[in-house]
């Protein structure tokens, strides 16, 4: 099976990869907007942001490796210097190679977010984008991961940082606050991508 984005693509071998790159552009593009759509907490170096929306938008149309890639370059733009990341609190935007280190709080889930984006595509790839109830065991497995890599990753950042760092304190500050905002997020984007693909079979169905 295909995906949304790649379905779209046309035929020829260098139009192709033009299409490509330019999705992952405007991915990229994308992320960074939602990331600005930020929430800072007070109790912890974590916000809430509207990124993890885009990763599973991304990874379910785009497959694993252009979703994954995608994230990637939004990641290089931070790293370069660009502000596409969430805004502190004072409306600055971390950057450099610092913003992935191990002592970032966020710097895992922003390599999260590579992770999460090729298993939903990958599993988009197998039809799970297609229907609402199978579109959310995606997103749901997607966020699973995402936050087996974000929550050790803060849990060791709390820690060097001279914050308390055992399981329930890490829990509290990387994933209980954001149970509520990411169940929202991935229902609309299970939403999102089979109705797409229906709106996509009524404009130009498939010949048999």
């Amino acid at each position: 099976m295909t995906t949304l984005a790649l379905e779209l693509a046309p035929s020829r071998a260098t139009a192709r990869s033009a299409y490509q790159v330019g999705c992952a552009a405007v991915g990229a593009l994308l992320l960074s907007v939602l990331a600005q759509v930020s929430i800072p907490l007070p109790f912890t170096p974590v916000p809430i942001t509207g990124q993890t929306l885009g990763v599973l938008l991304v990874g379910a149309a785009y497959g694993p490796a252009l979703g994954a890639s995608t994230v990637a370059l939004y990641l290089a733009w931070a790293v370069v210097g660009l502000p596409v990341l969430a805004p502190n609190a004072d409306g600055s935007h971390d950057t450099g190679l610092a913003v992935l280190g191990a002592a970032a709080f966020t710097g895992g889930y922003l390599w999260g977010f590579v992770a999460a984006s090729a298993l939903v595509g990958w599993l988009s790839r197998r039809g799970w984008d297609r229907s609402f109830g199978s579109a959310i065991g995606a997103m749901v497995l997607a966020e699973v991961v995402l936050y087996a890599i974000g929550l050790p990753w803060l849990s060791r950042a709390l820690a060097t940082a001279g914050f308390p760092s055992a399981l329930e304190d890490t829990l509290a500050a990387g994933l209980y606050p954001y149970i509520v905002g990411d169940v929202l997020k991935l229902l609309a984007a299970a939403a999102l991508l089979p109705g797409a693909w229906w709106m996509l079979q009524r404009v130009r169905p498939r010949e048999d």
